[in-house]
């Protein structure tokens, strides 16, 4: 993680000292941004991880990866594919990193510290989940094999673009179900 809350995609250390040896990354739109579905998924795990273990790091970590994923959403509250994208508001959108990030913060809602952020958490959640769940997200019965329209698997070797993704599918109905 990042001093401002953002994630790096792959960080890969050294297994005898933990040196890191590279900051990196494979789907992410270079090594410096900030990959949309990464960032989600960072909001979860910490999220989870705190869950089982109840460290305050884990906690603190949650809340920052959070904060950089919603201060940094456009107004449908659904993130493009990163953050840093060089063509925003041309890129395509990231439906499933929207969909990760809203279970990760219907679960982060209950461990906040304080009422503000767990109102804030909650409410963003739910923002979110109400965009996915527009016709500009949600698929027509019959028009698609999934759920969630504009997810984006890969977009630096240009596979799965503007798609549905069952991870995406997945963690929009475990969201649904925590909300």
């Amino acid at each position: 993680m990042r001093p401002d809350g953002s994630t790096y995609h792959v960080v890969d250390f050294d297994p005898t000292t933990g040196a890191v040896l590279s900051k990196e990354t494979y789907q992410g739109h270079s090594a410096g941004s900030t990959w949309a579905r990464g960032q989600a998924w960072a909001i979860y795990g910490f999220t989870m991880a705190y869950r089982y273990t109840q460290d305050p790091l884990l906690l603190a970590g949650a809340m920052d990866v959070a904060d950089y994923f919603l201060a940094n959403l456009p107004a449908d509250a659904v993130p493009y594919w990163d953050f840093q994208a060089p063509s925003i508001p041309g890129e395509p959108k990231e439906s499933s990193a929207a969909a990760i990030a809203a279970a990760g913060l219907l679960e982060l809602y209950q461990y906040a510290p304080n009422p503000a952020d767990r109102m804030r958490y909650y409410r963003q959640g739910s923002r979110i989940l109400r965009s996915l769940s527009s016709p500009a997200y949600l698929a027509s019965p019959g028009t698609s094999d999934g759920i969630l329209l504009h997810g984006v698997g890969n977009k630096p070797t240009g596979r799965e673009i503007d798609v549905s993704l069952i991870y995406g599918d997945y963690y929009y109905l475990e969201a649904l179900g925590r909300w």
